[in-house]
């Protein structure tokens, strides 16, 4: 009898066995929820088969992106190997908020506390188990380098006692910070390069990429190593080339962060080679002020309107693109460009280009990106410099109301930066972009996906991608 006992016991023990590997092997799909359980997959609480596995499958990063007009987060989602996993319906949470930090200047309290509704965002998706695991890392950009006196700093602390204090996700003082050119160049490279799946190809079939944000414009793309033997120093000991591996193979990626050359800042440039007198760059019929870093600048145009080629001497002169070089080729302002080479063939430029270009009907309003040619831009210029101020909404429904003045100015420096400051041939067709496809969905062509690899990396190996 006891023989049995224990041979029943046996067959037990093997059936619950057998049960528990056909549940293990069965898709999601195939189990049977109720309508709450359901909700929580939705939500990315954690299934039968996912308790199981454990959560070693999935990791989360929360990256704050503090601009100058607003603050985003995205909320990735990665496998072990940091792969994207599916986030609901797409491969990221985004969320935005408007103004930006740089707006609180006089009361950073209230600056963390804009932040709180992205927080909160951010926090319903990350599976409450895996919250502590979860890094959040605020990068912020060039609205807070321009603020005077400890502003920034104070708004920074802000923040952290925001992140310490209320939020479960994990934290450290030195992930909030002003991100430098260099970070932020490096960021946005290996972005489109993640989603492009050319990371740990050769490099001659990487991509380069030019972002034009406000305050500055990042030029980053991969040289061969007789062109990086090559790099200069700087009297400020900056560095042109960071040595990089992903995926096993090694890079030398050349990264320079023009600042006050962005958008924005671009147009404050143009106004200083004027002399606060009228400006040609200025659409015919308005007489205003722009004003940019706490300066105001005269803007209206002569009495003759606006001239394209007039304008473009004063983006060649804002550019300094005959300022002296010390190396064997520059870019604009006396900066070495690199070397050029392999790593140049495929360009994607982005953020202001995209805009612009979405404005001035070089793409179509619904269009996240396209392949175009700088020549785009100067044709769509010598329409816009040729139209009134008060005819521009007509004729190009899509531009913003603050950009009506400066569409001329922007689409003359945009092409005179890529033309006569990178040197870009006019009929080279290029990508701009704003989202980017990956796995039938869309992600947001921006530094934050790069930021989060290298938090993640970071927490994986002890090691930054800068520190490589």
């Amino acid at each position: 009898m006891q023989k049995n006992m224990v041979k029943q016991l046996a067959v037990g023990h093997d059936l619950l066995l057998r049960v528990l590997v056909v549940l293990f092997l069965l898709p999601y799909g195939s189990l049977s929820y109720s309508s709450q359980l359901t909700h929580d997959i939705h939500r990315h609480k954690l299934p039968f088969r996912r308790v199981l596995l454990g959560h070693d499958t999935e990791k989360y990063a929360v990256i704050f992106d503090a601009g100058s007009t607003g603050s985003r987060v995205h909320v990735f989602r990665f496998d072990e190997n940091l792969n994207l996993l599916p986030i609901g319906d797409g491969f990221e949470l985004y969320a935005s908020t408007n103004p930006g930090l740089s707006s609180y200047a006089a009361d950073p309290q209230a600056a963390a506390k804009s932040l709180k509704p992205l927080l909160e965002k951010a926090e319903d998706v990350v599976p409450t188990e895996l919250q502590h695991d979860t890094p959040a890392r605020l990068g912020a950009t060039a609205g807070l380098r321009l603020l005077q006196g400890d502003a920034a700093d104070r708004i920074l602390e802000a923040v952290r006692n925001l992140l310490k204090n209320e939020s479960t996700l994990k934290y450290k003082d030195d992930w909030v910070s002003i991100l430098d050119g260099t970070q932020e160049g490096t960021y946005m490279w290996v972005t489109l390069n993640f989603v492009l799946d050319t990371l740990g190809k050769n490099y001659s079939e990487t991509i380069c990429t030019i972002d034009l944000g406000g305050g500055s414009v990042q030029m980053a793309y991969t040289i061969p190593d007789e062109n990086a033997e090559k790099a200069p120093t700087t009297s400020t000991n900056e560095t042109y080339v960071e040595q990089k591996t992903f995926k096993g193979t090694n890079y030398n990626l050349y990264v320079h962060s023009y600042l006050d050359y962005g958008g924005k800042a671009g147009r404050a440039e143009i106004f200083k080679t004027s002399r606060n007198s009228t400006n040609p760059c200025i659409l015919e019929g308005y007489d205003g002020t722009y004003t940019y870093g706490g300066v105001v600048y005269k803007a209206s145009a002569p009495p003759t309107g606006s001239n394209m080629k007039r304008c473009r001497v004063l983006a060649r002169k804002a550019l300094k693109v005959k300022a002296p070089c010390k190396y064997e080729k520059c870019t604009f302002n006396g900066i070495w460009n690199g070397g050029g080479g392999d790593g140049q063939k495929n360009m994607y430029i982005s953020s202001s280009f995209y805009w612009t270009a979405r404005e001035a009907g070089i793409l179509e309003s619904d269009a996240v990106g396209g392949i175009i040619r700088p020549q785009h831009y100067k044709e769509a210029a010598k329409v816009v410099c040729a139209t009134k101020f008060e005819d521009i909404k007509s004729k190009f429904p899509n531009v913003e109301d603050d950009d009506i003045p400066y569409l001329c100015m922007d689409l003359v420096y945009q092409y005179t930066l890529l033309v006569d400051g990178f040197d870009v041939p006019p009929q080279k067709l290029v990508t701009v972009v704003n989202k980017v496809n990956y796995k039938n969905s869309e992600l947001d062509a921006a530094w934050p996906l790069g930021c989060a690899i290298d938090v993640m990396s970071s927490l994986a190996t002890k090691r930054s991608i800068f520190d490589e």
